[in-house]
């Protein structure tokens, strides 16, 4: 089998292509990125009508085939921002009805999963999934994927993001593949006061945000304040996940989602993992964050198990959880 999936959750408009038997044979990625402040998502929305196409075309002249020799159309129906799902679904809805495709709905979030999965090898982890709008520690348990912990408000992403546009750090958010607040962070040190708010297997960050962003404005240093923010957020994060692994006695922690690529957080959940006697991973950093190849792997599964949705009744789905899909293929995967 062949699909094609499509990516359009947030800020990034992806097409990816994967072969059953040769994998990952396709991609393009258009990433609107805003010349100040946060993202709008009708503007993001007007972006990805305009790069639709191009995003398509790239993706199938990569892989050097025809829409016709594919198997059927994956797009991610939620969660995400609903202006720029509206234009995945659109695209993806066109191309079903116009080449008489099967038409996959996919989870963003389970998108993440079944990618971190793939490129790791790994066969039954537990993931930790930190993005820009998630937080969420998860494993397999009886077909579905269970949620273990997740933030109570902002995610690990957001509050980065955020605090940098609020002192002026960003955008742009990420440079030379580091956050501007882990860089502000290196020459810092500890402050105390913070808060540190882990409720049973959650996180909350809004309290520490709020914090910081008082301290910035009363002339505190902020290579402190940027050392001491990410350094409880992360550890918080790091602590619910190894509930998780000592709850499940699971051997396998895989980290995924656009903050993957954060190395301290990658440090101290390898230390973590150490301590528990299991395997770490994170996945390899050009799939962490939003693509469109983890669509297609996604579709492909669920394809094989009969999984599709008539074009016109393929609604977007701004809140769909992770553990409201079956996931019948866990122990098949490729």
């Amino acid at each position: 089998m062949i699909v094609l999936g499509i990516e359009s959750t947030a800020h990034t408009f992806g097409v990816g292509i994967f072969d059953e038997k040769n994998g990952i044979i396709g991609e393009s990625r258009k990433n609107y990125i805003p010349n100040k402040g946060g993202i709008l998502p009708r503007e993001v929305a007007q972006f990805f009508s305009e790069v639709a196409g191009i995003a398509v075309k790239e993706a199938i002249n990569q892989a050097n085939i025809s829409i016709k020799e594919l198997d059927g159309i994956g797009v991610a129906l939620g969660p995400g921002m609903g202006p720029q799902l509206r234009v995945g679904a659109s695209v993806a809805r066109a191309l079903s009805v116009k080449y008489n495709k099967p038409l996959i709905p996919v989870n963003h979030g389970i998108a993440h999963l079944e990618i971190a999965r793939y490129l790791t090898k790994m066969r039954d982890p537990v993931i930790l999934y930190v993005s820009g709008g998630n937080s969420i520690i998860t494993t397999y348990v009886d077909g579905k994927y269970r949620i273990f912990g997740e933030t109570l408000d902002i995610a690990l992403g957001n509050l980065l993001d955020t605090f940098a546009r609020e002192v002026n750090l960003g955008p742009p958010y990420i440079v030379n593949g580091n956050h501007v607040v882990d860089l502000c962070a290196e020459k810092g040190k500890f402050m105390k006061g913070f808060p540190y708010v882990v409720k049973g297997q959650d996180v909350s960050y809004s309290g520490l945000l709020t914090l910081a962003m008082k301290l910035k404005k009363q002339g505190y240093n902020l290579n402190d304040v940027c050392y001491t923010l990410r350094e409880i957020a992360f550890s918080s994060i790091s602590e619910v996940t190894e509930r998780c692994v000592a709850h499940t006695n699971k051997k396998e922690i895989i980290l995924t989602g656009g903050v993957a690529a954060n190395k301290l957080l990658n440090e101290k959940l390898s230390k973590m993992a150490s301590k528990q006697g299991a395997s770490y991973m994170p996945v390899p950093f050009k799939y962490s964050g939003d693509n469109g190849v983890m669509i297609a792997l996604t579709a492909l599964y669920e394809l094989k198990y009969g999984i599709k949705i008539d074009p016109e009744k393929a609604y977007i789905n701004q809140r769909w959880r992770i553990d409201e899909v079956d996931i019948p293929w866990y122990y098949s995967m490729i």
